[in-house]
């Protein structure tokens, strides 16, 4: 069966405009089919590595008591591996051996000195955070004026959801450089201390009772370590008294806070603990007397005075 002249023409053209040389790489021609392959095969090996992925997600880690966060790099250090195979298979696929990958790496030397440093340095950054893992997904971290829980650490920034539920996307390079609080790092409980003043007229022993009833009646308290009540300091009108408790993690650190502020309130009305207001001590002066000027107004100022 003979091909139409037409479409063997259309397919002569196609092929020419294929085979344009484009650029040139340790002296091997990229043609646009060579370039439009090189694409293909990273696409490829883009799916598969989404499917690989997913696999290992659903059908494997999910079977192992894995921590969220090393579940989360084991799954991301996969999608690199592959993403890596395939770069060097489609440089091989089209012609351009490990070689001539250098002068890849060249070029892009170049590009970092025209502004792509910062790029270079949240990508290190953020290899550096899935391997050395000073924060892991599901982090309570704070980074600047930043305080939430890391919901995504990526190749150029990390995800991290503030308690407002606003994901605030924060440059890798920023974990590194900068001043990180993690409040979640080795060991994921956290002290809460929670200050409370009460009067000099109140009874020192049934103060430390009823602030040690409320640490033992919330329910996400921790039994261990065993929370204390301290005396930290002799206030201008109270006792300033302080609850340390510990809370497994940091899911509802603030939630807990105002709920034992309100359990103390409650507590203390129950036995007549006084929370003191602020009190200032007025001293009123009374004023000097004024002499009286005298305006030559009154009856007889207009006497002549005696000499």
């Amino acid at each position: 069966m003979e091909i139409p002249e037409s479409i063997s023409g259309i397919y002569n053209v196609v092929s020419s405009i294929l085979d344009i040389e484009l650029f040139q790489i340790n002296h091997k021609p990229i043609s646009l089919m060579s370039l439009l392959m090189f694409i293909l095969v990273v696409i490829v090996f883009f799916i598969i590595s989404k499917i690989f992925t997913r696999f290992i997600l659903r059908s494997i880690l999910s079977r192992f008591d894995i921590e969220r966060g090393l579940k989360f790099n084991l799954l991301r250090i996969s999608h690199y591996l592959v993403m890596i195979t395939g770069t060097v298979i489609a440089f091989q696929f089209i012609g351009i051996d490990l070689a001539g990958l250098a002068v890849i790496f060249g070029l892009l030397s170049v590009g970092i000195g025209f502004g792509l440093q910062n790029v270079t340095s949240n990508f290190i950054s953020g290899l550096i955070l899935l391997f050395e893992r000073p924060i892991k997904v599901g982090d309570r971290v704070t980074v600047g004026d930043v305080e939430g829980d890391v919901i995504a650490i990526n190749m150029r920034s990390t995800t991290v959801r503030t308690l407002t539920n606003i994901a605030i996307i924060v440059p890798n390079s920023d974990f590194i450089s900068g001043k990180v609080t993690n409040w979640s790092y080795g060991d994921t409980k956290v002290r809460l201390d929670v200050p409370v003043g009460v009067s000099y007229g109140s009874d020192i022993d049934i103060v430390i009772k009823a602030l040690k009833e409320v640490a033992g009646e919330h329910s996400r308290v921790l039994k261990n370590p065993t929370p204390n009540v301290l005396l930290s300091n002799f206030g201008d009108s109270s006792w300033d008294m302080q609850l340390r408790v510990w809370l497994p993690n940091t899911s509802a650190y603030y939630i807990t806070k105002s709920e034992i502020n309100m359990a103390i309130v409650r507590k203390f009305r129950k036995y007549e603990i006084e929370i003191p207001f602020p009190q200032r001590d007025l001293h009123v002066r009374s004023p000097l007397p004024v002499p009286l000027k005298n305006t030559g107004t009154g009856p007889g100022d207009d006497l002549p005075s005696k000499s």
